[in-house]
Protein backbone atom coordinates (compact mmCIF):
# COMPACT_ATOMS: atom_id res chain seq x y z
CA UNK A 1 0.00 0.00 0.00
CA UNK A 2 1.47 3.27 -1.13
CA UNK A 3 1.72 6.29 1.65
CA UNK A 4 -0.44 8.44 -0.50
CA UNK A 5 -3.09 5.93 -1.01
CA UNK A 6 -6.73 7.32 0.31
CA UNK A 7 -8.23 6.56 2.79
CA UNK A 8 -11.42 5.42 4.06
CA UNK A 9 -12.88 4.75 7.17
CA UNK A 10 -15.89 2.08 7.01
CA UNK A 11 -18.90 2.51 10.49
CA UNK A 12 -20.40 -0.79 10.73
CA UNK A 13 -22.43 -2.40 13.84
CA UNK A 14 -21.36 -6.08 12.11
CA UNK A 15 -18.08 -7.10 11.38
CA UNK A 16 -16.41 -10.90 11.63
CA UNK A 17 -16.47 -12.45 14.39
CA UNK A 18 -20.15 -11.11 14.59
CA UNK A 19 -21.95 -14.09 12.53
CA UNK A 20 -24.19 -12.54 9.86
CA UNK A 21 -24.43 -11.61 6.26
CA UNK A 22 -23.66 -8.40 6.65
CA UNK A 23 -20.65 -8.89 8.99
CA UNK A 24 -18.92 -11.00 6.19
CA UNK A 25 -20.01 -8.89 3.38
CA UNK A 26 -18.38 -5.39 5.10
CA UNK A 27 -15.50 -7.78 6.22
CA UNK A 28 -14.99 -9.09 2.48
CA UNK A 29 -15.55 -6.01 0.96
CA UNK A 30 -13.02 -4.06 2.58
CA UNK A 31 -10.36 -6.59 2.17
CA UNK A 32 -11.07 -6.68 -1.43
CA UNK A 33 -10.71 -2.32 -1.60
CA UNK A 34 -7.22 -2.68 0.70
CA UNK A 35 -6.28 -5.04 -2.16
CA UNK A 36 -6.19 -2.55 -4.25
CA UNK A 37 -5.06 1.08 -3.60
CA UNK A 38 -7.65 2.03 -1.06
CA UNK A 39 -6.47 2.09 2.81
CA UNK A 40 -9.44 1.03 4.83
CA UNK A 41 -10.49 1.09 8.40
CA UNK A 42 -12.95 -0.12 9.86
CA UNK A 43 -15.25 1.11 12.85
CA UNK A 44 -16.98 -1.92 14.79
CA UNK A 45 -18.34 -2.60 18.36
CA UNK A 46 -17.08 -5.54 19.88
CA UNK A 47 -18.32 -9.23 18.49
CA UNK A 48 -22.21 -9.50 20.05
CA UNK A 49 -24.57 -10.81 17.04
CA UNK A 50 -26.08 -13.04 17.15
CA UNK A 51 -27.01 -12.24 21.00
CA UNK A 52 -26.11 -14.20 24.06
CA UNK A 53 -22.97 -16.07 21.60
CA UNK A 54 -20.30 -13.93 23.02
CA UNK A 55 -18.66 -12.66 26.55
CA UNK A 56 -19.20 -9.03 26.81
CA UNK A 57 -16.37 -7.06 26.68
CA UNK A 58 -15.89 -3.58 28.87
CA UNK A 59 -12.50 -2.98 27.00
CA UNK A 60 -13.19 1.41 25.75
CA UNK A 61 -11.55 0.13 22.69
CA UNK A 62 -9.18 -2.58 21.19
CA UNK A 63 -7.74 -2.33 17.56
CA UNK A 64 -6.60 -5.11 14.90
CA UNK A 65 -5.17 -5.57 11.88
CA UNK A 66 -6.83 -8.80 9.46
CA UNK A 67 -5.97 -8.79 5.96
CA UNK A 68 -5.25 -5.27 5.54
CA UNK A 69 -7.85 -3.65 7.50
CA UNK A 70 -7.70 -1.89 10.35
CA UNK A 71 -10.64 -2.72 12.85
CA UNK A 72 -10.78 -0.69 15.82
CA UNK A 73 -13.45 -1.97 18.36
CA UNK A 74 -15.37 0.55 20.24
CA UNK A 75 -17.13 -0.28 23.55
CA UNK A 76 -21.00 -0.51 22.94
CA UNK A 77 -23.71 -2.14 24.85
CA UNK A 78 -23.78 -6.02 23.76
CA UNK A 79 -27.19 -7.75 24.69
CA UNK A 80 -27.01 -11.16 26.64
CA UNK A 81 -29.91 -12.66 25.78
CA UNK A 82 -30.88 -14.60 23.09
CA UNK A 83 -34.19 -12.35 21.61
CA UNK A 84 -33.43 -9.01 23.83
CA UNK A 85 -35.95 -6.68 25.08
CA UNK A 86 -36.46 -3.37 23.62
CA UNK A 87 -34.27 -1.84 25.76
CA UNK A 88 -31.47 -3.66 25.39
CA UNK A 89 -31.79 -3.87 21.97
CA UNK A 90 -32.25 0.24 21.81
CA UNK A 91 -28.70 0.79 23.91
CA UNK A 92 -27.00 -1.55 21.41
CA UNK A 93 -27.69 0.10 18.48
CA UNK A 94 -27.39 3.67 19.94
CA UNK A 95 -24.64 3.67 21.93
CA UNK A 96 -22.22 1.93 19.18
CA UNK A 97 -22.98 5.11 16.57
CA UNK A 98 -22.67 8.09 18.91
CA UNK A 99 -19.15 6.58 20.08
CA UNK A 100 -17.83 6.08 16.67
CA UNK A 101 -19.02 9.64 16.14
CA UNK A 102 -16.82 10.73 19.32
CA UNK A 103 -13.96 8.54 17.51
CA UNK A 104 -14.54 10.09 14.28
CA UNK A 105 -14.78 14.38 15.68
CA UNK A 106 -11.39 13.21 16.70
CA UNK A 107 -10.10 10.99 13.84
CA UNK A 108 -12.17 12.21 10.43
CA UNK A 109 -9.04 14.16 9.18
CA UNK A 110 -6.86 11.27 8.65
CA UNK A 111 -9.91 10.31 6.38
CA UNK A 112 -10.43 11.17 2.69
CA UNK A 113 -14.20 9.53 2.89
CA UNK A 114 -16.84 8.34 5.72
CA UNK A 115 -18.87 4.80 4.53
CA UNK A 116 -21.46 4.25 7.14
CA UNK A 117 -23.69 0.28 6.64
CA UNK A 118 -27.02 -0.05 7.27
CA UNK A 119 -28.90 -1.79 9.50
CA UNK A 120 -29.21 -0.70 11.81
CA UNK A 121 -30.46 2.87 10.65
CA UNK A 122 -28.23 4.20 13.89
CA UNK A 123 -24.87 3.92 11.80
CA UNK A 124 -25.64 6.79 10.23
CA UNK A 125 -25.37 9.14 13.38
CA UNK A 126 -21.44 8.66 12.83
CA UNK A 127 -21.60 10.49 9.25
CA UNK A 128 -24.48 12.96 9.45
CA UNK A 129 -22.62 15.65 11.47
CA UNK A 130 -19.54 15.29 8.62
CA UNK A 131 -21.96 15.45 5.77
CA UNK A 132 -24.13 18.90 6.96
CA UNK A 133 -20.55 20.79 8.28
CA UNK A 134 -17.51 19.51 6.30
CA UNK A 135 -16.38 18.71 3.33
CA UNK A 136 -15.61 14.60 3.84
CA UNK A 137 -17.67 12.75 1.29
CA UNK A 138 -20.11 10.55 2.54
CA UNK A 139 -21.87 7.37 0.99
CA UNK A 140 -24.85 5.67 3.28
CA UNK A 141 -24.87 2.07 2.68
CA UNK A 142 -28.29 0.65 2.81
CA UNK A 143 -28.82 -3.05 2.98
CA UNK A 144 -32.67 -3.11 3.85
CA UNK A 145 -35.79 -1.01 4.65
CA UNK A 146 -34.98 -1.17 8.43
CA UNK A 147 -38.14 0.68 9.48
CA UNK A 148 -40.31 -1.09 7.34
CA UNK A 149 -39.06 -4.28 8.79
CA UNK A 150 -39.23 -3.20 12.41
CA UNK A 151 -43.15 -1.93 11.87
CA UNK A 152 -43.82 -5.15 10.15
CA UNK A 153 -42.11 -7.76 12.80
CA UNK A 154 -43.92 -5.63 16.03
CA UNK A 155 -40.40 -3.74 17.40
CA UNK A 156 -42.07 -0.33 16.71
CA UNK A 157 -45.61 0.78 16.40
CA UNK A 158 -47.25 1.63 13.00
CA UNK A 159 -47.73 5.73 12.71
CA UNK A 160 -45.95 6.07 16.04
CA UNK A 161 -43.67 8.51 17.56
CA UNK A 162 -41.17 6.32 17.44
CA UNK A 163 -41.64 5.38 13.31
CA UNK A 164 -42.17 9.34 12.81
CA UNK A 165 -39.18 10.07 13.98
CA UNK A 166 -37.46 7.44 12.74
CA UNK A 167 -38.40 8.07 9.25
CA UNK A 168 -37.58 12.04 9.84
CA UNK A 169 -34.14 11.33 10.48
CA UNK A 170 -33.12 8.37 7.74
CA UNK A 171 -34.64 11.02 5.44
CA UNK A 172 -31.98 13.78 6.88
CA UNK A 173 -29.46 11.06 6.48
CA UNK A 174 -30.38 9.90 3.05
CA UNK A 175 -30.98 13.68 1.75
CA UNK A 176 -27.32 14.84 3.53
CA UNK A 177 -24.88 12.07 1.87
CA UNK A 178 -23.12 12.26 -1.12
CA UNK A 179 -23.93 8.65 -2.16
CA UNK A 180 -26.64 6.35 -1.53
CA UNK A 181 -25.87 2.88 -2.18
CA UNK A 182 -28.25 -0.24 -2.01
CA UNK A 183 -27.88 -3.75 -2.52
CA UNK A 184 -31.28 -4.03 -4.98
CA UNK A 185 -32.62 -1.61 -7.53
CA UNK A 186 -36.36 -1.56 -5.86
CA UNK A 187 -34.74 -0.93 -2.72
CA UNK A 188 -33.23 2.40 -4.80
CA UNK A 189 -36.65 3.07 -6.26
CA UNK A 190 -38.18 2.38 -2.49
CA UNK A 191 -35.84 5.12 -1.39
CA UNK A 192 -36.35 7.83 -3.90
CA UNK A 193 -40.09 7.63 -4.14
CA UNK A 194 -40.40 7.71 -0.22
CA UNK A 195 -37.68 10.12 0.98
CA UNK A 196 -37.38 12.24 -2.55
CA UNK A 197 -33.66 11.49 -2.92
CA UNK A 198 -31.31 12.59 -5.90
CA UNK A 199 -31.96 9.64 -8.22
CA UNK A 200 -28.58 10.14 -9.06
CA UNK A 201 -26.94 9.55 -5.99
CA UNK A 202 -28.10 6.04 -5.68
CA UNK A 203 -25.89 2.92 -6.81
CA UNK A 204 -25.94 -0.36 -6.92
CA UNK A 205 -24.11 -2.51 -5.02
CA UNK A 206 -25.85 -6.17 -4.43
CA UNK A 207 -24.40 -7.81 -1.48
CA UNK A 208 -22.36 -10.59 -3.53
CA UNK A 209 -20.44 -13.57 -2.72
CA UNK A 210 -16.54 -14.99 -2.10
CA UNK A 211 -16.78 -17.33 -5.37
CA UNK A 212 -13.32 -18.48 -4.06
CA UNK A 213 -14.14 -19.66 -1.00
CA UNK A 214 -18.58 -20.40 -1.70
CA UNK A 215 -17.22 -23.57 -3.97
CA UNK A 216 -18.37 -26.73 -5.23
CA UNK A 217 -16.50 -29.06 -3.09
CA UNK A 218 -15.90 -33.17 -3.41
CA UNK A 219 -17.88 -33.90 -0.66
CA UNK A 220 -20.41 -36.37 -1.43
CA UNK A 221 -24.00 -34.93 -1.46
CA UNK A 222 -26.29 -36.48 1.25
CA UNK A 223 -30.28 -36.19 1.23
CA UNK A 224 -30.50 -32.81 3.03
CA UNK A 225 -32.13 -29.86 2.40
CA UNK A 226 -30.12 -26.79 4.40
CA UNK A 227 -30.64 -23.42 5.76
CA UNK A 228 -27.62 -21.59 6.82
CA UNK A 229 -27.88 -17.86 7.99
CA UNK A 230 -29.92 -16.13 10.67
CA UNK A 231 -32.82 -17.54 12.18
CA UNK A 232 -35.28 -14.32 12.61
CA UNK A 233 -38.37 -12.78 12.21
CA UNK A 234 -38.35 -12.44 8.67
CA UNK A 235 -37.35 -15.59 7.31
CA UNK A 236 -40.34 -18.20 6.85
CA UNK A 237 -38.71 -21.25 8.56
CA UNK A 238 -41.99 -22.11 10.15
CA UNK A 239 -43.60 -23.08 6.73
CA UNK A 240 -40.15 -25.24 5.91
CA UNK A 241 -40.51 -27.24 9.12
CA UNK A 242 -44.52 -28.13 8.78
CA UNK A 243 -43.14 -29.05 5.11
CA UNK A 244 -40.95 -31.78 6.47
CA UNK A 245 -44.09 -34.15 7.26
CA UNK A 246 -45.00 -34.34 3.55
CA UNK A 247 -41.43 -35.10 2.26
CA UNK A 248 -41.51 -38.38 0.75
CA UNK A 249 -37.93 -39.07 0.75
CA UNK A 250 -36.89 -39.15 4.04
CA UNK A 251 -34.26 -36.11 3.83
CA UNK A 252 -33.13 -34.00 6.74
CA UNK A 253 -33.93 -29.91 7.15
CA UNK A 254 -30.54 -28.94 8.64
CA UNK A 255 -30.96 -25.36 10.25
CA UNK A 256 -27.30 -24.17 10.65
CA UNK A 257 -27.53 -20.93 12.88
CA UNK A 258 -29.17 -19.41 15.81
CA UNK A 259 -31.17 -16.24 16.23
CA UNK A 260 -34.45 -14.81 18.12
CA UNK A 261 -37.04 -17.34 16.97
CA UNK A 262 -34.75 -20.46 17.31
CA UNK A 263 -36.38 -21.58 20.74
CA UNK A 264 -39.88 -21.04 19.35
CA UNK A 265 -39.19 -22.92 15.86
CA UNK A 266 -37.93 -25.29 17.86
CA UNK A 267 -41.11 -25.67 19.86
CA UNK A 268 -42.74 -26.40 16.68
CA UNK A 269 -40.83 -28.98 15.81
CA UNK A 270 -42.04 -30.73 18.47
CA UNK A 271 -45.56 -30.09 17.96
CA UNK A 272 -45.24 -31.27 14.49
CA UNK A 273 -43.68 -34.27 15.72
CA UNK A 274 -40.84 -33.89 12.92
CA UNK A 275 -37.81 -34.02 15.52
CA UNK A 276 -36.01 -37.30 13.75
CA UNK A 277 -36.14 -34.49 10.54
CA UNK A 278 -35.01 -31.39 11.94
CA UNK A 279 -31.78 -30.97 13.02
CA UNK A 280 -30.72 -27.39 14.91
CA UNK A 281 -26.75 -27.19 14.62
CA UNK A 282 -26.62 -23.77 15.85
CA UNK A 283 -23.48 -21.71 15.87
CA UNK A 284 -20.87 -23.18 13.74
CA UNK A 285 -17.45 -21.52 12.54
CA UNK A 286 -18.19 -19.64 9.71
CA UNK A 287 -15.33 -21.38 7.34
CA UNK A 288 -16.96 -24.66 7.50
CA UNK A 289 -20.13 -23.73 6.28
CA UNK A 290 -19.07 -24.29 2.60
CA UNK A 291 -18.28 -27.48 3.21
CA UNK A 292 -21.57 -27.93 4.96
CA UNK A 293 -23.25 -26.48 1.74
CA UNK A 294 -20.92 -28.81 -0.35
CA UNK A 295 -22.81 -31.65 1.36
CA UNK A 296 -26.24 -30.80 0.54
CA UNK A 297 -28.68 -31.61 -1.90
CA UNK A 298 -30.83 -28.41 -1.59
CA UNK A 299 -30.42 -24.78 0.16
CA UNK A 300 -33.63 -23.22 0.91
CA UNK A 301 -34.33 -19.04 1.43
CA UNK A 302 -37.64 -18.80 2.88
CA UNK A 303 -38.51 -14.97 3.42
CA UNK A 304 -41.77 -14.35 4.72
CA UNK A 305 -44.27 -13.41 1.83
CA UNK A 306 -44.34 -9.52 3.18
CA UNK A 307 -44.32 -6.63 0.58
CA UNK A 308 -42.25 -4.85 2.97
CA UNK A 309 -39.43 -7.85 1.68
CA UNK A 310 -40.06 -7.07 -1.73
CA UNK A 311 -36.75 -5.77 -2.11
CA UNK A 312 -34.52 -8.54 -0.20
CA UNK A 313 -32.26 -11.16 -1.42
CA UNK A 314 -30.30 -12.84 1.35
CA UNK A 315 -26.97 -13.83 1.22
CA UNK A 316 -27.37 -17.36 1.97
CA UNK A 317 -28.83 -17.72 -1.55
CA UNK A 318 -25.95 -15.99 -3.26
CA UNK A 319 -23.56 -18.62 -1.09
CA UNK A 320 -26.27 -21.35 -2.14
CA UNK A 321 -26.01 -20.74 -5.44
CA UNK A 322 -21.96 -20.21 -5.17
CA UNK A 323 -21.51 -23.98 -4.28
CA UNK A 324 -23.74 -25.78 -6.79
CA UNK A 325 -26.80 -25.45 -4.82
CA UNK A 326 -29.85 -25.41 -6.13
CA UNK A 327 -32.20 -23.13 -4.37
CA UNK A 328 -35.66 -23.37 -3.26
CA UNK A 329 -36.65 -19.38 -2.28
CA UNK A 330 -39.77 -18.19 -1.52
CA UNK A 331 -40.93 -14.03 -0.85
CA UNK A 332 -41.97 -11.76 -2.86
CA UNK A 333 -40.09 -9.12 -5.20
CA UNK A 334 -36.35 -9.56 -5.84
CA UNK A 335 -35.46 -12.77 -4.76
CA UNK A 336 -38.11 -14.22 -7.44
CA UNK A 337 -35.93 -12.22 -9.97
CA UNK A 338 -32.81 -13.58 -8.56
CA UNK A 339 -34.15 -17.11 -9.22
CA UNK A 340 -35.52 -16.94 -12.41
CA UNK A 341 -32.83 -14.17 -14.33
CA UNK A 342 -30.10 -16.96 -12.88
CA UNK A 343 -31.33 -19.85 -13.66
CA UNK A 344 -30.22 -21.68 -10.19
CA UNK A 345 -33.14 -23.12 -8.29
CA UNK A 346 -36.84 -23.02 -7.42
CA UNK A 347 -39.23 -20.05 -6.66
CA UNK A 348 -42.65 -21.54 -4.60
CA UNK A 349 -45.23 -20.09 -2.47
CA UNK A 350 -44.93 -19.98 1.24
CA UNK A 351 -46.98 -23.06 1.72
CA UNK A 352 -46.20 -26.06 3.26
CA UNK A 353 -47.04 -28.48 0.61
CA UNK A 354 -45.70 -26.15 -1.91
CA UNK A 355 -42.27 -26.38 -0.56
CA UNK A 356 -42.50 -30.18 0.01
CA UNK A 357 -43.49 -30.68 -3.44
CA UNK A 358 -40.12 -28.59 -4.72
CA UNK A 359 -38.18 -31.08 -2.43
CA UNK A 360 -39.14 -33.63 -3.42
CA UNK A 361 -38.76 -33.33 -7.45
CA UNK A 362 -35.14 -31.84 -6.72
CA UNK A 363 -34.62 -35.04 -4.36
CA UNK A 364 -35.24 -37.15 -6.79
CA UNK A 365 -33.71 -35.73 -9.69
CA UNK A 366 -30.25 -35.56 -9.37
CA UNK A 367 -29.78 -34.63 -13.06
CA UNK A 368 -31.96 -31.60 -12.36
CA UNK A 369 -30.23 -30.35 -9.41
CA UNK A 370 -27.10 -30.49 -11.56
CA UNK A 371 -28.25 -28.53 -13.79
CA UNK A 372 -29.36 -25.97 -11.87
CA UNK A 373 -26.54 -25.78 -9.67
CA UNK A 374 -24.26 -24.83 -12.70
CA UNK A 375 -26.45 -22.41 -13.82
CA UNK A 376 -26.36 -20.51 -10.21
CA UNK A 377 -22.51 -20.95 -9.74
CA UNK A 378 -21.95 -19.63 -13.46
CA UNK A 379 -24.42 -16.32 -12.26
CA UNK A 380 -22.62 -15.54 -9.65
CA UNK A 381 -18.68 -15.96 -10.95
CA UNK A 382 -19.78 -13.39 -13.53
CA UNK A 383 -22.33 -11.01 -11.99
CA UNK A 384 -22.33 -11.46 -7.87
CA UNK A 385 -18.35 -12.23 -6.77
CA UNK A 386 -17.67 -9.79 -3.93
CA UNK A 387 -14.68 -8.80 -5.21
CA UNK A 388 -16.73 -7.55 -9.03
CA UNK A 389 -19.07 -6.19 -6.34
CA UNK A 390 -15.69 -4.64 -4.24
CA UNK A 391 -14.68 -2.82 -7.60
CA UNK A 392 -17.85 -1.35 -7.98
CA UNK A 393 -17.75 0.61 -4.79
CA UNK A 394 -14.17 1.48 -5.14
CA UNK A 395 -15.32 3.26 -8.46
CA UNK A 396 -18.32 5.48 -6.23
CA UNK A 397 -15.43 6.36 -3.57
CA UNK A 398 -13.24 7.43 -6.66
CA UNK A 399 -16.59 9.66 -7.77
CA UNK A 400 -16.99 11.39 -4.05
CA UNK A 401 -13.31 11.84 -4.06
CA UNK A 402 -12.68 13.32 -7.60
CA UNK A 403 -10.50 10.77 -8.44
Amino acid sequence: MADDSPHVVVVSQHYPPDRSGNASRVSDTCAHLAEGDWDVTVVAPPPSFPHGQFSRSWTRKTTETVDGVTAHRLWAWQPAAEDPGFLSRMAYYLLFPLHALCWLLVNHREYDVIVTSSPPIFTGLAGLPFGLLTDTPWIVDVRDLWIDAAVGLGFIGEGGVVERASRWYERLVLRTADRVTVTTRVLGEDLVERYGIDEGSVRHLPNGVDTATFRPTDAEREPTIVYAGNVGHAQDLDACIRAMSSVASGATLRIVGDGDTRDRLERLVAEEGVGDRVEFTGLVPRETIPELLGGAMIGVAPLKRDDMLEYAVPTKAYEYMACELPVVATGVGEIEALIDESGGGLFVDNDPERLAAAFDDLLSDAERRDALGASGREHMVERYDRGVVAGRLGRVLDEVVDR
